[in-house]
């Protein structure tokens, strides 16, 4: 599988994880910033909605878990970076449909 079909399969699995709070997934949020592969290796940078949000912990571990259970990454890396911040301007129009925006 070459890679940007590997980046379209990451993209679906991550389109199954919700932050709890709102019924969108991560990845419609805009919170997902890049995927890259590197080897047998994939670095997911990420944030979220608030430095305060209070599943700042276990998003990113979900994601990784996520991309893990695709069983092609020796190693799977999220970084939650801040900058540039989050806003709803990220959305897709799925998420902006999703909740009124």
């Amino acid at each position: 599988m070459d890679n940007s079909k590997k980046i379209e399969e990451i993209k679906d699995k991550l389109k199954t994880i919700f932050d709890p709070e709102i019924p969108v997934d991560v990845y419609e949020l805009g919170l997902i910033y890049d995927v890259r592969l590197k080897d047998k290796n994939c670095e997911i940078d990420m944030t979220l909605t608030s430095p305060n949000c209070p599943e700042a912990q276990n998003i990113p571990n979900n994601v990784r878990k996520a991309v893990e259970s695709l069983g092609h990454y020796d190693q799977v890396i999220v970084e939650v970076v801040w900058d540039p911040p989050w806003d709803k301007s990220k959305m897709s129009e799925v998420a902006k449909l999703t909740l009124n925006v």
